[in-house]
């Protein structure tokens, strides 16, 4: 069955709050709106409060620089991530920029460290400097960053999944089968304590539905994850080789560690070889993402393929066909694939 295909008329800003809306329902002049945005410590708190009250209720924005460009058009896309560190949302950028660069756009990256009041923030700020159209990671966004793009008209596409309600454009894989699937390779090998290597969960609709998808891969084997067996860490090697250090020393400590992505489970290598632990013969460990990092160790790691580069093409084609007015597919949803390697085996006890 063919996927349909959505027509896309050429975006055109939207009739938008100006400040003298702001200034008539704060009851101040626009004088003061523009002290209030430019220089607040000019203003007494009262007066200042009523005004940002205003401005929140009109959902203003100052549309800057791009207010004197005729066409309001700056050829500019921004993409919203949570880290600029992470070397997989890196390599997602980099994928959109090769194919917005070769057709005369410019990307403009932005990062919000889990903060989802600060990816708002920052869009915000975006829209405000012209940028016309935004790229963001995962499905869980602060609602008023919809309301905020909706009302300037800026097109977005949500990366790294796939909206399951058909609510918003998005081009991504499934979390949740990508962890099922290295669990449940982990239970019909024998593995019968499985611990989960995670990123905190705050504003990380990922790592929230990679853990559901390994309980659900354990209770399908009659399992259910120990909380003793579960750590949560930033995304780095040596805060995953602390944590891994934790569950080794749990009571009943697991035979097999599941990471929701190759750093944890090469930290995790690390600490194992550090106690001691052979691998996989005393702990078998997954990963997500199957990276050259995990590809490299000895033994190599058994990890998801995913599809970082398909999405960041498939997310900047997409926006520009709606910037310039042509069809696009307003969802997809890219396969993924375990990788088996050597980090994986039966336990030898249990």
């Amino acid at each position: 069955m063919p996927k349909p295909s959505y027509p896309q008329p050429v975006p055109t800003p939207r009739s938008r709050p100006s400040s003298k809306d702001v200034a008539q329902l704060a009851g101040v002049s626009t004088a003061t709106v523009s002290r209030a945005l430019n220089s607040p410590d000019a203003l007494d708190p009262d007066t200042l409060a009523r005004v940002r009250a205003a401005a929140a209720k009109l959902r203003y924005v100052p549309h800057g620089g791009a207010r004197s460009l005729r066409s309001q058009r700056t050829r500019m896309i921004g993409a919203v991530v949570p880290s600029v560190e992470y070397a997989l949302y890196a390599r997602t950028t980099s994928a959109v920029h090769q194919r917005v660069s070769a057709r005369g756009y410019s990307l403009v990256l932005a990062e919000h460290h889990y903060d989802l009041d600060a990816e708002l923030r920052v869009t915000s700020q975006l829209v405000q400097h012209g940028v016309d159209a935004f790229v963001f990671v995962g499905l869980d966004h602060h609602p008023g960053l919809f309301s905020l793009l909706d009302d300037y008209g800026r097109p977005y596409v949500l990366t790294w999944g796939v909206d399951p309600l058909r609510r918003h454009p998005s081009v991504g894989f499934d979390n949740h089968a990508a962890a099922y699937q290295v669990t449940r390779h982990l239970t019909d090998l024998g593995h019968r304590r499985i611990g989960l290597l995670s990123a905190p969960l705050q504003g990380n609709d990922r790592g929230m539905a990679r853990g559901a998808g390994m309980r659900a891969a354990l209770a399908d084997a009659g399992l259910e994850l120990d909380p003793r067996h579960v750590q949560y860490a930033p995304i780095h090697l040596d805060t995953a080789e602390e944590a891994m250090m934790t569950l080794i020393s749990a009571p009943d400590r697991p035979t097999a560690v599941v990471a929701t992505n190759d750093i944890f489970a090469v930290g995790g290598m690390v600490a194992c070889r550090k106690a001691g632990l052979r691998i996989p013969q005393d702990m078998s460990i997954t990963g997500i993402d199957n990276t050259d990092l995990g590809a490299t160790q000895t033994p190599g790691l058994t990890s998801v393929r995913t599809p970082i580069i398909e999405i960041g093409h498939a997310a900047a084609e997409q926006l520009m066909a709606r910037l310039e007015g042509k069809d696009y597919e307003a969802f997809q949803s890219f396969p993924i694939e375990v990788v088996y390697r050597g980090s994986t085996a039966a336990p030898e006890y249990d």
